[in-house]
């Protein structure tokens, strides 16, 4: 218990020092001292650096700590519930189906939404669309996981519905114009930098409230690492228990997907480098612990992507599977 809070203390540190590297570096140089007088309400510095501060590497800093925090604590449930180590928030088809959103917004009706009386378009309809996507994917999931009780079964079901979902992205492209097309391959490189002050808000509630429903589960969590009879004879109704694992799981990846694109390997790495930190598999530590790397790991990549300065930005997930892929292989490799 000591070495476990022990490392989340040194994680919380970490975590704030790369994001006050996230508030430094970046394509435009900005002294540390004028950053200090700009967060501290200095009035005095330039204007320009003023608002890309405040109205860009602020934000882009606090999307990445939340999404790596939702995204990782998304693959531990999973993983715990399904008992399978190489489950993640995309195993269930949750991100192809916000791709499948996007792409019909994008490739189909031209960048825009409109039923009725109401009309969306840019990042507003993107943004409707990848969510509506995803929570189509895990309604479908749900409605499957009242019927099918061997999770296996539910696994397979999800990767058929991603394959589904790609077929129909795929589609989309060959049919689309070359503008529509190369939008939609932006969109699929990820972004933490796409949420705006303006939007801050909602993203912080909806993921905040997630990652509350998800401490809420710890104990059953800890249940079912003893096996579903287990868990039964100590009054816990598993498949409750697993369609509420999946609402949380579907909310938390459709609002990070919504917002930053499908993000790729943190919510399948950052469950495992936590069981390496902590060496345990109790959720009252790995929880909060995964929570806390899946910050950092966010906060580290995104980092990454503004290391060539002015030379141009590296697309996010050119960078996550750099730290993302090792960590799976060492796992395969490690239980043979």
């Amino acid at each position: 218990m000591k070495k476990g809070i022990s490392y989340c203390v040194l994680l919380g540190v970490a975590i704030i020092l790369l994001f006050g590297a996230n508030l430094l570096i970046g394509s435009v140089h900005i002294p540390v001292s004028d950053i200090f007088g700009i967060m501290t309400g200095d009035e005095g510095a330039k204007p320009a650096w003023q608002f890309i501060v405040l109205q860009s590497r602020l934000p882009q800093a606090i999307t990445a700590t939340l999404s790596g925090a939702a995204l990782a604590v998304s693959g531990l449930l999973l993983q715990t519930a399904f008992r399978n180590p190489l489950a993640g928030p995309s195993i269930f088809g949750l991100t192809n189906g916000a791709g499948v959103g996007v792409a019909l917004v994008m490739l189909l009706m031209g960048g825009g939404i409109s039923i009725g009386s109401f009309t969306a378009s840019g990042f507003v309809a993107i943004l409707l669309a990848a969510f509506t996507g995803a929570m189509a994917v895990m309604l479908v999931i749900f409605f499957f996981s009242t019927r099918i009780q061997n999770h296996v079964m539910l696994l397979i079901i999800g990767i058929m519905i991603g394959y589904l979902s790609s077929s129909a992205i795929s589609l989309l492209n060959f049919f689309a114009t070359e503008e529509g097309v190369r939008s939609y391959m932006v969109w699929g490189m990820g972004n933490f930098g796409g949420v705006s002050m303006e939007h801050l808000p909602v993203f912080a509630g909806v993921t905040i409230v997630g990652l509350f429903l998800s401490v809420l589960l710890m104990k059953p969590l800890n249940a079912l690492l003893l096996g579903e009879r287990y868990a039964e004879n100590l009054g816990f109704h598993i498949r409750r228990i697993r369609n509420e694992l999946l609402i949380v799981t579907g909310i938390l990846t459709a609002v990070v997907t919504a917002f930053c694109g499908p993000v790729a390997f943190i919510g399948l790495a950052v469950p495992h480098i936590s069981r390496l930190l902590l060496t345990t598999e109790n959720h009252r530590l790995l929880l909060p612990a995964t929570i806390l790397v899946g910050g950092l790991v966010a906060l580290l990549c995104n980092l990454c992507c503004y290391l060539p300065g002015e030379s141009g930005i590296i697309p996010l997930n050119a960078v996550t599977p750099l730290i993302g892929a090792p960590v799976i292989i060492y796992v395969i490799a490690k239980r043979r």
